[in-house]
């Protein structure tokens, strides 16, 4: 998974997930205009594993994760340090190779925990239906999608995309293993299951060594306030 090499970073004038806009408009007689992104929206699924008492989460390269981070290792322009004759990096769009850099990070970097989870990209599917197989792929547990239990819904990237995931909490058991998961190759996906003990969970969802999505520490506690009882397990918190 780490194993990230030859990096460049090319215009993006098409994709079949993203669609740039900017948009003019009026509030309280100021005209005004903001730029965003048009995509789809998503289902992530918190996974309970109640043979283990763990929580399954998905491990996984993230470009945009990492191109941050990136941008971040690069020496300041002149301007900014106060220094004379330094030279500054050039952006990633006009780099053009990043591998080249001297100071490019490791590809840890660009690695988050994160929910198993999928953009809502198929329509004859309702969501409790694409959260199954998301679950299937991803973690390689095949739970009907009537068992899937809704916690909410909410609006993620309000400033960049706007876009709505829906949330759900599924049970599982050893039992409903039928594969390894890992995503699906032939779409590019490289995902790695990963357990986190119950009693481990707080502290993981607050640690911010370990680079997780928001959905992942919510999802915790959320788990931690409506389900604990029901395990009657002391958890670290």
């Amino acid at each position: 998974m780490e194993q990230i090499n030859n990096i460049q970073i090319v215009p993006c004038t098409s994709s079949n997930y993203l669609k740039p806009f900017r948009v003019h408009y009026s509030q309280n007689g100021t005209m005004k205009s903001w730029d965003f992104m048009r995509t789809h929206d998503s289902v992530s699924v918190l996974i309970f594993n109640t043979t283990l008492h763990c929580f399954i989460l998905v491990k996984q390269f993230r470009p945009a994760v990492y191109m941050c981070e990136w941008e971040k290792s690069q020496p300041k322009p002149a301007e900014e340090t106060g220094s004379e004759g330094s030279e500054a990096a050039a952006p990633p769009e006009e780099k053009g190779d990043a591998e080249n850099h001297p100071q490019l990070p490791p590809a840890s970097a660009g690695v988050t925990y994160e929910l198993c989870a999928g953009l809502v990209d198929k329509p004859h599917l309702s969501l409790e239906e694409i959260a199954r197989q998301e679950v299937l792929e991803e973690c390689g547990y095949d739970v009907p999608a009537s068992k899937l239990r809704r916690i909410t819904s909410y609006r993620s990237g309000v400033g960049v995309t706007g876009a709505k995931q829906t949330m759900f909490y599924a049970e599982v058991s050893d039992e409903n293993r039928v594969g390894e998961g890992g995503g699906e190759p032939q779409e590019g996906e490289l995902i790695e299951v990963v357990k986190v003990p119950l009693h481990e969970a707080m502290n993981f969802a607050y640690d911010e060594n370990i680079p997780k999505t928001m959905g992942v520490i919510f999802s915790f506690i959320w788990f931690h306030s409506n389900m604990l009882s029901k395990y009657k397990i002391s958890t670290n918190v």
